[in-house]
């Protein structure tokens, strides 16, 4: 299971790079994938990731540089600052979520609807045994 990940989030970091994106790597979804659309904490995003806030602020701080994120002041807490995506930050995860169907069809040209069917139950499965 975390080969096929690793090959699909490879092939989601290459077309990322093939549309001017090549600075983003995987260790930047632990960022994208928990960030809310009207901003999110540090704090937040790190315990989301469960990662550490020192490792989730490094990262921020690599995207914020890189033009991908922005930190605006919390309108409902005065010490914390939101992370938000800029335009940049937003297309990166809309190319992301374009190559989702892509990569369904292709895996379902292969395998077939009834053993993708049958993958997917089985992997909710997985996740449910996991989670109790």
């Amino acid at each position: 299971m975390r080969e096929a990940f690793i090959a699909m989030n490879d092939l989601v970091l290459a077309r990322l790079a093939e549309r001017g994106h090549g600075d983003v790597r995987a260790a930047h979804a632990a960022v994208f994938q928990y960030l809310d659309d009207t901003g999110t904490t540090v704090s937040t995003l790190a315990e989301r990731a469960q990662i550490t806030k020192q490792a989730m602020a490094e990262l921020v701080h690599h995207l914020e540089a890189r033009g991908y994120l922005l930190r605006t002041p919390d309108p409902h807490d005065r010490r914390a600052k939101l992370v938000r995506p800029t335009e940049r930050g937003q297309e990166v995860v809309a190319i992301a979520q374009s190559l989702v169907p892509q990569l369904e069809e292709r895996i379902t040209s292969v395998l077939g609807a009834d053993r993708v069917e049958a993958l997917r139950s089985d992997l909710e499965t997985i996740r449910r045994i996991a989670r109790s």
